[in-house]
């Protein structure tokens, strides 16, 4: 007995060591959203400043589709010792809600390490055509049903959240175009082959401030700080569309706590760096700043409510 307790507190002292020393080589940093899009814009920020931070490499990959859970599925095959990351957005609670069979579970086969920040989508249009409200976008859409479409970056991803959230809140008819990423939308909308996006702020703000999309509104409860002049869903008339997207970070299942400890105050860290924080902020970013513990019940509270924001919507899990 005495023996099996001594070397219960050395493995956990090896441990605590060992999370101590992390990282020793390399991490790979998977992004589950296309390049350019706001989940990698955020995760190459925070992986740039933990490289500097750890000494260590932070070698980012991109794999995209299915509204984020290819990238998820890579990273729950991955060994759990921290050398495997995944950045993902919001999309990591919608999916449960979207997809009848997902390859993996979302509360069992992950280890939730941190919140990074959280922005608006902003609902964008073309500036050279009719809509320069969201009333005249409703408005048309009601005129013609089906014959508008709405791209978003994927089935869901959280502009699919927030599209679904739109429809349903304005009881419009609308054809629904998934895309792989934000960019990959953003070109349709350049090339007159999708109407309207709620696009990602971060994703969007070029286009947005070279006039080549016109924004009629946030999808959150305030403005944002980098389009003081774009109203709020309430501002723009419409209510239940509040729908702001949010990026973490997690790792494989059965990660040691000590490890995923280091890891979180690592990004926490990185995230109140004040120049990471102005990047993200000029991107349209807040900073999140949570404990692991914390973390994971925003993720099983986003799980459920995101289930009944798309049941009330009549949204079946495909």
């Amino acid at each position: 007995m005495k023996k099996t307790l001594l070397f219960g507190a050395l493995f956990a002292v090896a441990l605590q060591v060992s999370a101590q020393q992390y990282p020793t080589k390399p991490v790979h940093m998977i992004i589950s959203f296309t390049p350019g899009s706001s989940t990698d814009i955020v995760g190459r920020i925070v992986a740039q400043k933990l490289s500097e931070f750890w000494g260590q490499p932070v070698v980012v990959e991109n794999r995209a589709g299915a509204g984020g859970s290819i990238g998820s599925a890579a990273v729950m095959h991955a060994e759990p010792d921290g050398y495997t990351l995944l950045v993902n957005s919001n999309a990591h609670t919608v999916n449960p809600a979207i997809y009848a069979k997902l390859p993996y579970d979302t509360l069992k086969d992950f280890s939730d390490i941190a919140p990074l920040a959280i922005q608006p989508n902003v609902l964008t249009v073309r500036p050279d055509g009719p809509y320069k409200s969201v009333a005249d976008l409703v408005k048309a859409a009601k005129a013609k049903p089906g014959a508008l479409n709405i791209g978003h970056a994927g089935i869901g991803s959280g502009t699919h959240l927030t599209t679904e959230r739109f429809i349903a809140a304005t009881g419009i008819n609308v054809v629904q175009v998934p895309f792989k990423g934000t960019p990959e939308v953003i070109t349709a909308m350049l090339s007159g082959n999708v109407d309207a996006y709620w696009a990602p702020i971060s994703a969007a703000l070029g286009s947005i401030r070279s006039n080549k999309l016109r924004p009629l509104a946030v999808s959150t409860a305030k403005r944002n700080p980098q389009l003081p002049d774009v109203p709020t869903p309430a501002e723009a008339g419409i209510k239940g569309t509040e729908s702001p997207l949010w990026f973490g970070l997690w790792g494989p299942a059965k990660m040691p706590p000590a490890l995923v400890s280091k890891i979180n105050a690592d990004t926490r860290k990185a995230l109140a760096d004040t120049q990471t924080k102005a990047r993200l902020f000029t991107t349209g970013n807040e900073i999140m700043d949570m404990s692991p513990e914390q973390f994971s019940k925003l993720v099983r509270s986003e799980i459920e409510a995101n289930k009944k924001v798309l049941a009330a919507a009549g949204v079946k899990p495909q």
